[in-house]
């Protein structure tokens, strides 16, 4: 891997020395998800009480607009691909704020609100392969995990924060929210639309172009949505979606059981605080980490948390909450670090391909694991619920052995190769 052994600056003079536009698109990655947080983790309670929706309606409207957010990034990436990072950035940002707009509207006509918040979700599908690869352009290898984890960071505060603004307000001032979220995209519009375009130098100043340059249109490879997908991290991906989703959809039932929605939320916080603070300071350790021990730690951080989740008490709540997150934290960070160096298209197009690997495994997560909390419901006892997770983490990654033997893997592909590719 080209840049693998270069020496990274540490964590805070490397953001200290960003360029304009790379400060700008780290505060964005703060405010779009705190505007969409101050709506979207709402959604079911607006859409059964405000507007009187059932509550089997609501769950399908919930279901579709997640695989949208999610599976819809392969097709934002394909378009960066061809339109370009900023123009599909900006194009995203204009119909999440019609979204929000939408959304404003359906106060008074409430059939509108499905439509509005499936545009929201398609504008979040386009942008973000768009944004990640923008952030990670014109920036060498070795610093690249140090810039994907600041993005995360600053993702996860927004989502932290937005629900803490939000939340008294749903009910009673719905329509202020919407107009304040609006507002808040039409402004972060206008600024990426003043972004320099990435055929220009917006990396940190002083830097050298990185394994990215010269791969926009990623020549060397077909067009397809899937076509030079890498296989491994795609696979491992889509796995650690589908069983990290156990905990992110099942979590709040059972926990509120046995605590409270008040302990619910400091979990919550303290996962999302976790990624916050370790992520950015772990990113050169997990870029070095080697692929295979990454998966093997990673997969059983998740099982550990998982089993502990299942003692059901307070402290194992918070206990097995932290496990996970420091489980996906590995994972998530290393199997796109993987994916961009094997794969050889754009990095557009290999955010969204991941992106989709996530959306898969969030929606089959959804599915059988509503079916297995619903048969632990029946039986009156839903801590199994949690060690039969905790068994699929130990049990199913194994498989991924048969993606890395499979005949034509795509073997890993250096920087240098890359460039040579799209020259």
């Amino acid at each position: 891997m080209s840049g693998g052994r270069a020496t990274a600056a540490p964590l805070g003079v490397s953001l200290l020395r960003l360029s304009g536009p790379l400060r700008f698109l780290l505060v964005s990655s703060f405010l779009i998800p705190l505007g969409s947080f101050m709506v979207l983790p709402f959604m079911s309670v607006f859409l059964h009480e405000r507007l009187g929706m059932g509550l089997g309606a609501v769950g399908l409207v919930l279901a579709v607009a997640s695989l949208v957010q999610f599976s819809g990034g392969v097709v934002g990436g394909a378009l960066a691909d061809r339109i370009g990072l900023r123009r599909t950035m900006v194009w995203a940002l204009v119909i999440r704020t019609a979204g929000f707009v939408g959304l404003l509207s359906a106060l008074r006509w409430p059939p509108l609100v499905v439509g509005a918040l499936i545009l929201t979700c398609c504008g979040a599908a386009l942008y973000l392969p768009a944004n990640k690869a923008y952030l990670v352009h014109g920036v060498d290898d070795a610093r690249r995990p140090m810039f994907l984890s600041a993005g995360n960071a600053a993702l996860n505060a927004g989502m932290a924060v937005g629900p803490l603004i939000a939340g008294p307000f749903v009910l009673s001032s719905p329509g202020w929210l919407f107009l304040a979220a609006a507002a808040l995209f039409l402004v972060v519009t206008a600024g990426h639309a003043l972004l320099p375009a990435e055929g220009a130098p917006v990396g940190p100043t002083g830097g050298a172009g990185g394994a990215d340059a010269g791969r926009a249109g990623g020549a060397a490879v077909g067009r397809g949505l899937l076509s030079g997908v890498a296989a491994l991290p795609f696979a491992a991906n889509l796995l650690a979606f589908y069983l990290y989703f156990y905990f992110q959809h099942y979590l709040a039932v059972f926990a509120v059981e046995r605590a409270s929605s008040e302990f619910y939320s400091l979990v919550l916080l303290t996962c999302f605080v976790l990624v916050i603070v370790v992520q950015p300071l772990a990113s050169g350790w997990i870029r070095r980490m080697p692929y295979r021990w990454a998966l093997v730690g990673g997969f059983l951080a998740l099982a550990a948390g998982m089993a502990v989740l299942a003692a059901g008490t307070r402290p194992t709540l918070l206990l097995g909450g932290a496990l996970i997150t420091f489980g996906d934290i590995v994972l998530f960070l290393k199997n796109d670090l993987e994916a961009l160096r094997r794969s050889p298209r754009s990095d557009a197009v290999v955010f969204g391909q991941q992106r989709l690997a996530a959306g898969l495994g969030a929606c089959a997560s959804g599915i059988l694991g509503g079916q297995l909390y619903g048969l632990g419901l029946g039986a009156g006892e839903t801590g199994w619920f949690w060690l039969a997770a905790a068994a699929q983490c130990l049990l199913l990654p194994p498989l991924l052995l048969a993606v890395r033997a499979a005949p034509g893997a795509r073997k890993p592909i250096d920087s240098t190769t890359r460039r040579k590719a799209d020259s």
